[in-house]
């Protein structure tokens, strides 16, 4: 059954667009939910308790914190797996690859933190939510790109790929230095015995996944404990885990390609659709233009639709200047800002933050309704802007 079900998300996911497709359709499910009269119900289930009782030691959470602290932990992992290889071996291997993406994302972190700081100046509590707007939502970017087709240069969709990598790669150093609280020594020394037998495991060449599994579970616990949130220890565990290459069954691969390869349709099809359910359910009652021009949101939305695009596009005309990197090939300034437009869709990193920014129940509504406001936007102008930047089918050259 496994087998089967992970042999139709993979038939699935074969079209990019796929993923970004689930997260909208468990985004608008949990909308609707919480305006119609199921919506006590959907409260209930976010709020249904899960024990896991190991003797004395226990963790007891509802649905909505397992979802956001556990599920999203696996996540993570996909992510840090992404990041090495890409460091290592991928598109971000060279100074020159890497250089205007890394500029690029850069930008796409500074302007729209300081247009959301200045629309909250005065507010010290507000100006907790200042990364709200610095992140990219890579499946749903990805998704819409795919949708302006193929007249699109495959340099952009690189450029696109690597500059949401080291956005999540900001985004994971951001969580660790400024949404940490209440540490806890003991518990971070237990992570850190955890993260060295991870390092213990890949110096030693093990290529099994079980021991990675069971020493990364241990270093989650740890962290779940320590106040450090719990999803670092996702990334943690990846960079640990072996990319060189190793045969088995008639195929040569890294445990770390392998386990991405795994992972991949699960996380998108399963992982980030239900944080999405979880967390986009917001009630419009009340809702109206004057809620939606206050401090919170307004600096949320602006931040994803305007600063992402004139930061990236900013400070990648600065780096081609300067000489630090190059265009992608074969595209126009026109398209690479409408490609910082898509790293405006901050969806599911944007409302990660926020709920790490803003824990106290009063402010998810104005965390939801601007990061939907911003992303749904974004998405918009940034696939028109494409769509009408990319030359005609007839215009293209043979492939």
């Amino acid at each position: 059954m496994v087998r089967k079900l992970r042999g139709a998300l993979e038939f699935i996911s074969h079209h990019e667009a796929s993923g970004g497709v689930f997260l909208l359709l468990a985004a608008l499910l949990a909308l609707v939910l919480a305006n119609s009269a199921a919506a006590p119900l959907y409260g209930a289930l976010l709020d249904a308790h899960l024990s896991l009782q190991i003797g004395e030691f226990g963790v007891d959470k509802n649905l909505l914190h397992w979802i956001n602290d556990g599920l999203m932990a696996v996540f993570f992992f996909l992510v840090g797996l992404e990041i090495k290889r890409e460091l290592v071996e991928g598109e971000l291997s060279t100074v020159r690859q890497a250089a205007l993406p890394a500029v690029g994302a850069l930008g796409g972190m500074v302007v729209p933190a300081l247009i959301y700081v200045a629309l909250n100046a005065g507010d010290e509590h507000a100006l907790r939510g200042w990364a709200i707007p610095t992140a990219t939502d890579i499946a749903f970017a990805v998704g819409v790109l795919a949708f302006v087709g193929s007249r699109i240069p495959a340099s952009l969709k690189i450029f696109l790929l690597a500059l949401a990598i080291i956005d999540d790669l900001g985004a994971i150093v951001i969580i660790a230095l400024f949404y940490t609280a209440n540490l806890s020594p003991e518990a971070l020394g237990l992570a850190a015995v955890g993260i060295a037998g991870l390092v213990l495991l890949n110096r030693s060449g093990v290529t099994r996944t079980a021991p990675y599994v069971l020493l990364g579970v241990f270093v989650w616990l740890c962290v779940l404990k320590s106040g450090v949130h719990a999803t670092l220890a996702g990334v943690a565990t990846a960079l640990a885990v072996p990319l060189t290459p190793y045969e088995e069954g008639g195929r040569t691969e890294s445990l770390a390609a392998r386990l991405q390869g795994s992972l991949h349709p699960w996380v998108t099809f399963g992982v980030l659709p239900a944080f999405a359910f979880a967390n986009a359910g917001v009630s419009l009652s009340g809702v109206s233009l004057e809620k939606l021009l206050s401090p919170i949101p307004l600096g949320i939305a602006l931040g994803l639709l305007i600063g992402k695009p004139v930061g990236v596009l900013l400070f990648a005309r600065i780096a081609v200047a300067l000489g630090i990197g190059t265009r992608p090939e074969g595209s126009t300034w026109l398209q690479l800002f409408g490609v910082g437009i898509l790293a405006g869709i901050g969806f599911t990193m944007s409302l990660f933050i926020g709920m790490l920014a803003f824990p106290q129940p009063e402010y998810a509504a104005d965390i939801r309704i601007g990061v939907l406001a911003g992303s749904i936007c974004s998405a918009v102008l940034g696939y028109l802007l494409l769509r009408r930047a990319a030359p005609s089918p007839a215009t293209l050259p043979p492939s």
